[in-house]
């Protein structure tokens, strides 16, 4: 029997998503669905199979005070870097949105911590920090203050890390802004102008309702990038001092490439994608409402 011309569409449509489909299939679903059937499984010894534990695996992480600790050293992280990356972007993006001379060069320059690669930009902040020629201490010494251990000291280690993270990551979200601040019609501030609303006013009445799209996105995506937190731990801090900078994704590394726990790895990693669509439901729910569209 031939085909329609609607049964040929829709098997060209279904041929130009089969690429996409089987790399998604195979890097994104089938490991999180391996991930999830490890996790309730005990490794089998000596040739032994693997012992079906169900959740026992989860109750044993629950009942682990580290993993608590390195959960609440990534919540922290979370609520350090979110707000102030984003913040951060959003105030960079309406300066260079601006009548400003040499703007395309302030906004490369705001851009390049991003195109930089993290283990890069984690060596230069090693030197930053580092205790005797850091930078960060000898300005400090210049003004007469004591310097800081600040990736040594438990007090202070996670806010360093804290520190560099928003510095790589608000140039990367200003980009998003910046081209949200550009799709406003420029009619709208016209308007406001005859009218005589204030510039805060009308950010916050015009501007900000308008980029709540592009928030709602670089929110996701920050939320995101709080969790996969592990390549610059590698330089700066290997999760120490006594785990103060351990964070999960990390934690996650250890258990399965240092201490060869892959268990208790895949039980860690489903908390973290669980959690993370919670949050990401919750973001959506909510913030959905005050999102305009068009």
């Amino acid at each position: 029997m031939a085909l329609t011309a609607h049964h040929k569409m829709q098997m060209y449509g279904a041929l130009l998503l089969l690429p996409a489909a089987v790399l998604l299939a195979t890097f994104a679903y089938l490991p999180t669905i391996t991930t999830v059937i490890q996790s309730l499984f005990l490794p089998g010894f000596r040739g032994a199979p693997p012992e079906f534990v169900g959740l026992e695996n989860y109750r044993f992480l629950f009942d682990d005070a580290k993993f608590w600790k390195v959960a609440r050293n990534n919540l922290i992280y979370a609520l350090g870097t979110i707000p102030a990356s984003i913040a951060l972007a959003l105030g960079m993006a309406l300066f260079v949105n601006g009548k400003l001379p040499g703007r395309g060069l302030v906004r490369m320059a705001y851009f390049t911590p991003t195109i930089l690669p993290m283990i890069a930009a984690a060596n230069i902040w090693m030197f930053f920090y580092a205790p005797q020629i850091g930078l960060f201490n000898k300005l400090l010494g210049a003004l007469g203050f004591a310097g800081v251990n600040w990736l040594g000291d438990p007090s202070v280690a996670l806010g360093s890390v804290i520190v560099m993270s928003v510095w790589k990551e608000a140039g990367f979200f200003m980009i998003f802004y910046l081209a949200a601040l550009q799709g406003i019609p420029p009619e709208l501030k016209e308007a406001s102008d005859l009218e005589g609303t204030s510039r805060w006013s009308f950010f916050w009445r015009v501007t900000f309702p308008l980029l709540m799209p592009t928030t709602l996105f670089v929110l996701i995506n920050a939320l995101i990038n709080a969790v996969r937190v592990v390549d610059h731990l590698f330089i700066l801090t290997k999760g120490g001092p006594n785990n103060a900078t351990n964070l999960l994704l990390y934690y996650v590394y250890e258990n399965a490439f240092s201490f060869f726990d892959r268990t208790t790895a895949a039980t860690i990693t489903v908390v973290i994608l669980l959690v993370l669509a919670v949050v990401a439901t919750l973001k959506f729910t909510i913030l959905d409402r005050r999102t305009h569209y068009q």
